[in-house]
């Protein structure tokens, strides 16, 4: 375990500053937590005015305490806050937590930023400000104004938002869910969740990570931690924001940018996180994962007594991207015992609703005891012939004969009162059982995604080899002549700097030397506009393709002339691009870009003219590896066309890679380059190749106004 955190974690001295003799005021309710959750360090209430809260000695200031401060919970207004810091600062805290708002989540950056100076100089960590405090159970320490008793556990929770954190608290209580850790981390400061999950990640109390996200401010620090911590645990996220809308809001509560929503769920789904859709399915995952055994494979079956809600659960199934067990052999042999001869024993398997008690213990045991059944998805549908009495002590039975073997279970229950109560009386043992077929499915195939991300062994990729200094020397061009944007020549340079394939081009000066250059390219050719200030050739009607012969060289290079002078007479036109005519192919787009929140980002997907309106693109944050990659293409859905389809030959996918992978490179070395993408990209046939047609290099600081 790391040492550099396990101080908050694990204190052996607390002082709450702003102690308060109010039982109504956070500082008092603090204290209260600390002494009712049993703590055993030492405790070291602070307030001007001295003398004694709930039995415990008052110290004027932090100064006037005579031994060493591990923890200072600072529960004080905003406005003394820089003066409590500074004292300590002085007397040597390792971390404080400030409960204390008004600061960057209300416009008030100066005195934040004051905060931080002072513990930076000093070596102290500021957790906040803005938040609820924490909690851990390894020194039942709660440090938290929560109204809610807290349960230890196995579950650790970060969260961004105070109010929503003090409510999942609340939550936990009710769906007996408990605790390792819970941590506020509200403005993150100093601290933030890439520090905490250092903690957490080798912290074997922890089975499951859950957290709550309104905005990245380092996100290339948060991806490998939580990559390292992916591999030994469960991580959840849940992340507002989604919406354009719910991004402002989530951006002005918190004084930290939303980031795109696409970006973020592509790079929890690379990092093996698990998002989450709501507080109630991340909380259904919490409790499953923390208990479910690993599953040897994904072979599942459906265990029914109705037909309907089997056809629920299989299009849940679908759609979590669980696989049935289909082998009907096999499927026959194992629940023909347990099956009337009117039910089936097709997946879902269905006993009918005749089954009683005895009946479903028969059908579970099946795949208990079958070697080729890995999990098993339980519904029950309340029936007049079924012994109501005999449903829990069924179910736990069920639940235990799985676990003996390692093979994962759920149970989804409809009924009445007698349901509803064994739901809740089963819940509380912390069995996954549920009111619904959804959650129950969910939960599954939480579990197998997790598995999928945990059993991967991929080497991380090292780059792709670029000419690095004659990409910076095309750069250096541009800054001098203060361009925000690379010229069509320099993008194409920059490309084949790179090793990707170009199309072969000319710049000409003159119409003479256009039609030169078609001659000695070759017909048809493509002509292109190249100017500094006209950056959408089409829009300015500086483009004309498939041109067959001298004439329409000559006639295009006059249309462009005029369209441009008549779209900008001021503009700058460097020439005219001649260049080569490129036979039809899968056109693609691969991208690049330096993400607020993430940093290097790449992007692939179906390019073309209408790459806007399809938005058929994946994402991932850089550098990534070959396989994934892979796993990136196969997320669009186009995809298939890669693969060949109505008779078309199979595409030159590990082209495809390598170039995603060298414009992730180029990115990621060349730091004054903010975005840069290829469109198209035609995509041949399988080892024939592919070429780069329309390049745009975007450079940092001085992008184009939108």
């Amino acid at each position: 375990m790391s040492n550099n955190y396990q101080r908050l974690f694990e204190p052996e001295s607390v002082a709450i500053i702003g102690a308060s003799h109010e039982p109504k005021k956070i500082g008092h309710t603090i204290l209260n937590n600390l002494l009712k959750g049993g703590y055993k360090g030492k405790i070291y209430p602070v307030n001007p005015s001295g003398g004694e809260i709930l039995g415990q000695k008052v110290y004027k200031s932090v100064l006037d305490i005579k031994g060493d401060v591990d923890v200072v919970s600072l529960a004080i207004p905003a406005k003394f806050c820089v003066d409590a810091v500074r004292e300590c600062a002085k007397k040597g805290v390792k971390f404080i937590q400030i409960i204390s708002s008004g600061f960057s989540e209300v416009g008030n950056d100066k005195e934040e930023k004051e905060i931080v100076r002072i513990a930076e100089e000093s070596g102290m960590r500021i957790l906040g400000p803005n938040t609820f405090g924490m909690y851990s159970a390894e020194v039942s320490m709660n440090l938290t104004f929560s109204a809610t008793p807290i349960k230890e556990g196995g579950v650790a929770i970060l969260t961004q938002s105070g109010a929503l954190g003090i409510a999942m608290i609340g939550r936990t209580g009710v769906e007996n869910m408990g605790l390792s850790a819970i941590v506020s981390t509200g403005n993150k400061s100093d601290l933030d969740e890439t520090a905490l999950l250092e903690y957490l990640e080798d912290h074997d109390r922890t089975r499951v990570v859950l957290m709550y996200i309104e905005g990245i401010k380092n996100g290339e620090k948060l991806i490998p931690a939580l990559k390292r911590i992916a591999t030994k645990k469960p991580l959840i996220v849940i992340k507002s924001g989604r919406s354009k809308r719910g991004a402002q809001a989530a951006a002005s509560h918190t004084g930290s940018l939303a980031g795109s929503d696409a970006i973020f769920d592509a790079v929890m789904k690379q990092c093996g996180a698990l998002r989450a859709e709501s507080l109630e399915e991340a909380f259904n995952w919490c409790r499953f994962l923390s208990f479910a055994p690993e599953p040897l494979d994904k072979r599942t079956v459906i265990v029914t007594n109705g037909g309907g809600i089997g056809v629920l659960a299989t299009d849940a199934c679908e759609k979590h991207n669980i696989d049935l067990f289909d082998d009907q052999k096999v499927l026959r042999e194992a629940f023909e015992k347990a099956t009337p001869s009117f039910g089936s024993t097709r997946n879902p398997i269905d006993i009918t609703g005749g089954a009683l008690a005895e009946d479903y213990l028969a059908a579970l045991n099946a795949p208990v005891d079958c070697e080729h059944i890995d999990s098993t998805i339980t519904l029950y549908c309340e029936t007049a012939t079924f012994d109501s009495e005999n449903l829990i002590p069924m179910v736990r039975k069920s639940y235990d004969r799985h676990h003996e073997v390692s093979k994962p279970v759920t149970y989804a229950i409809v009924g009445g009162e007698a349901v509803e109560d064994a739901i809740q009386e089963l819940s509380r043992q912390n069995l996954p059982v549920f009111r619904d077929v959804e959650p129950a499915v969910s939960c599954m195939g939480a579990l197998y995604r997790y598995s999928d991300f945990k059993n991967r062994h991929i080497p991380e990729f090292e780059g792709s080899d670029i000419d690095i200094d004659a990409i910076n020397a095309i750069i250096d061009k541009a800054v001098d002549d203060e361009r925000n944007f690379l010229l069509a020549d320099e993008a194409q340079d920059v490309m084949r700097a790179s090793g990707i394939t170009m199309p072969k081009s000319i710049i000409a000066k003159n119409l003479s030397a256009a039609v030169d250059a078609a001659e000695e390219i070759g017909y048809p050719v493509v002509m292109k506009v190249v100017s500094r200030d006209i950056i959408h050739k089409s829009d300015a009607g500086g483009l004309a393709l498939d041109l067959l012969d001298k004439q329409e060289v000559i006639d295009a290079y006059e249309a462009i002339m005029n369209n441009c002078r008549d779209y900008d007479p001021d503009a700058h036109i460097t020439g005219i691009e001649v260049t080569e005519m490129v036979t039809s192919g899968l056109e693609m787009v691969l991208g690049a870009i330096r993400d607020a929140s993430f940093g290097p980002v790449v992007m692939c997907g179906l390019g073309g003219i209408y790459v806007e309106v399809m938005k058929d693109v994946a994402f991932r944050s850089f550098p990534l590896n070959e396989e994934e990659a892979r796993r990136m293409l196969q997320e669009i859905k186009s995809y298939p066309l890669l693969l060949g389809v109505r008779g078309e030959e199979k595409k030159d996918i590990d082209g495809v890679i390598d170039s995603l992978l060298k414009v992730g490179t180029i990115l990621n070395r060349c730091d004054r380059i903010s975005d840069i993408e290829i469109n198209p990209i035609v995509v041949y046939s399988e080892k024939t190749g592919l070429k780069a047609l329309d390049v745009r290099i975007l450079l940092q600081h001085t992008k184009e106004e939108k």
